[in-house]
């Protein structure tokens, strides 16, 4: 068991419930969750993070996945202080933490998440790691490797019920394995570069590039705009994402879109399940 004595108000249920992830699921016990073929059970004890299941060689890997080596509590009370509604929209959940989740995961379930909902974005991925992920010791599946699923063809994903976005997961697959899209290059490439690179994979479009690049690669400058955030822009910052945001305005959209999909409802819906 690895035990964080200071989580920098990470708070679990905001931040793995708040459409950037989809291999967690809430227990009475915690959050249960597989991160690289890491089964943990993760929860909060006061200002400490436990991870259940979690030896101690892991713990330069966990803090990295929950950026526990970010100063949050500095780096929100400047965007507090920037802004007033980016206030508003930070103190709507202020334990959100933007997680460095693995490149070839962040791409393929961005892919799955187009056009989708939170839930059946979270059973598509279960299927896809039971299809053809490693079976682990609890019974679970880690999330395939490039390798793994650009072996599959078209017939054996026809079982994830993924429809057209089948076919877009075989194009990125087989592109990360061949190494034409490589998440060490897009790491060091200037973000417009990183981002048209990643466009190349068919089905990939701005806002599932940008969602790669922040979640799975902690690009924390890129800023993926759906609906909501269109919306929330709109409405909220007519002027474009404040200054005070810079460098990290990956970061801030994650609370603004946490502030719109429970503030901000289109045609009487609430939208609490899009991502």
């Amino acid at each position: 068991m690895l035990r964080f004595e200071d989580a920098r108000g990470l708070e679990l249920d905001a931040a793995l419930d708040c459409g950037q992830c989809f291999r967690w699921a809430r227990t009475p016990a915690g959050w249960r969750g597989i991160v690289e073929g890491r089964a943990v059970l993760a929860r909060t004890e006061g200002t400490a993070l436990v991870l259940e299941g979690a030896p101690e060689q892991d713990r330069a890997f966990w803090a990295n996945y929950f950026a526990l080596d970010l100063d949050y509590p500095t780096l929100l009370g400047r965007f507090c202080g920037g802004s007033k509604r980016l206030a508003a929209c930070v103190q709507e959940a202020p334990g959100i933490r933007v997680l460095r989740q693995p490149f070839f995961e962040a791409l393929c379930t961005f892919i799955l998440s187009q056009n989708n909902n939170i839930p059946r974005i979270r059973g598509l991925v279960e299927r896809l790691c039971a299809l053809c992920g490693d079976e682990l010791e609890s019974g679970q599946y880690a999330f395939p490797t490039p390798q793994q699923l650009a072996a599959c063809t078209p017939g054996q994903l026809a079982g994830l019920r993924a429809g057209w976005r089948a076919d877009y997961l075989l194009c990125a697959a087989r592109a990360v394995e061949a190494g034409q899209v490589d998440p060490v290059r897009l790491a060091a490439l200037p973000l417009d570069e990183a981002r048209a690179e990643l466009m190349t994979i068919r089905g990939v479009g701005p806002k599932v590039a940008d969602c790669t690049l922040l979640y799975g690669l902690g690009r924390w400058e890129a800023f993926p705009m759906d609906v909501w955030m269109k919306r929330a822009m709109e409405r909220l910052f007519p002027r474009g994402v404040p200054r005070c945001c810079r460098g990290h305005q990956g970061i801030a959209q994650q609370f603004i879109f946490a502030y719109a999909r429970r503030n901000l409802p289109a045609g009487g819906k609430t939208g609490k399940t899009k991502r």
